[in-house]
């Protein structure tokens, strides 16, 4: 998968036909089953890792966003050698910080400290 339209499409069309994409692109949140009760990030990634990284305010707010609402936050990624979703409400996460670049999309930017958790893919559902 080459992007989170991708993804989502693919979800929806396998797992959860009710998925609806949010309405405002810079929300802790990219789509929510109402149906299955989930909150849920997507994360594309063009080479595969053996911990996959959430930020940790990302991770705060799709959990917070999700209880509020009583919904299970899930985070899931796509990487080139398969979809790993993490279902943040029953795996333990350990903060560290680590100099990457200020936005995901940019190549060539200074590199800044950023909080975040190492999600083992060991840890996620393969879809």
């Amino acid at each position: 998968m080459d992007t989170e339209q991708e993804l989502f499409n693919y979800i929806k069309g396998r797992y959860l036909e009710d998925l609806v994409k949010s309405e405002h692109p810079y929300e802790y949140h990219d789509c929510t089953s109402t149906l299955y009760r989930l909150h849920i990030e997507l994360k594309c990634r063009h080479k595969h890792y053996q911990d996959l990284i959430i930020e940790k305010d990302k991770y705060e707010a799709l959990v917070q966003q999700a209880e509020r609402l009583g919904f299970t936050p899930f985070y899931v990624n796509a990487t080139p050698k398969g979809i790993y979703a993490f279902n943040l409400r029953k795996i333990t996460v350990k903060w560290v910080t680590k100099k990457l670049p200020s936005e995901s999309k940019c190549q060539d930017q200074e590199l800044v400290d950023k909080t975040v958790a190492l999600l083992p893919v060991g840890q996620a559902v393969q879809l």
